[in-house]
């Protein structure tokens, strides 16, 4: 996707431990035009997949799946939350995962009461480097019965394993920024 490419180019910084820092429109500040085209995109390339809910995890997964539900004429949004909270019901299904960029592990959880078996889902994320969010949205999926029809990821980088481990499952991944290198002196190259 050409368009966040260049806002990529434009606005992303490189941090020390290989971080792409795109916060200031993709999920600290929001920028919501681009956050519809991203949602249209996901649209085009989901459409014959025919999802009837899409799954993502708090916090920075939300708007991004918000804005693809829409083009689905509404979709529910399930969100997996990373932290226990009192209302949860027990008997969530739940998964581990490792976070590249805080470098811990979450155990993410969704009620049964959202997720159910026979649901046609589609994972939506805002980054893919390990794949550790996305394989545990998948698990948590297997345990509800509910089958993944996609995976889509607003920005891959395809030099760490994440997409290819996620296709080595079985599933569709579509990427609409494919970073294939952050350089030392700024510079990010795309495929």
């Amino acid at each position: 996707m050409k368009l966040l490419e260049e806002r990529i180019v434009k606005d992303g910084k490189i941090l020390p431990g290989d971080i792409l820092k795109i916060d200031s429109f993709l999920n600290h500040q929001i920028d919501v035009k681009l956050m519809e085209e991203i949602g249209e995109e996901f649209y085009r390339l989901f459409k014959d997949k025919e999802p009837d809910k899409i799954l993502t995890i708090e916090s920075s997964g939300i708007a991004i799946a918000m804005m693809t539900s829409r083009n689905f004429g509404y979709i529910p949004v399930v969100f997996a939350k990373k932290t226990v909270a009192a209302n949860m019901a027990a008997g969530a299904y739940e998964a581990k995962e490792h976070s590249y960029t805080r470098n811990i592990e979450y155990t993410v959880q969704v009620s049964r009461e959202y997720l159910h078996e026979g649901d046609r889902v589609l994972i939506i994320d805002d980054f893919l480097a390990n794949g550790e969010a996305m394989h545990a949205l998948i698990r948590i999926c297997d345990q509800a019965g509910a089958k993944v029809v996609g995976c889509g990821s607003v920005v891959c980088k395809t030099y760490q394993p994440g997409e290819q481990r996620i296709k080595d499952l079985g599933y569709d991944v579509e990427v609409l920024a494919r970073v294939k290198a952050m350089t030392d002196d700024g510079q990010i190259e795309f495929e």
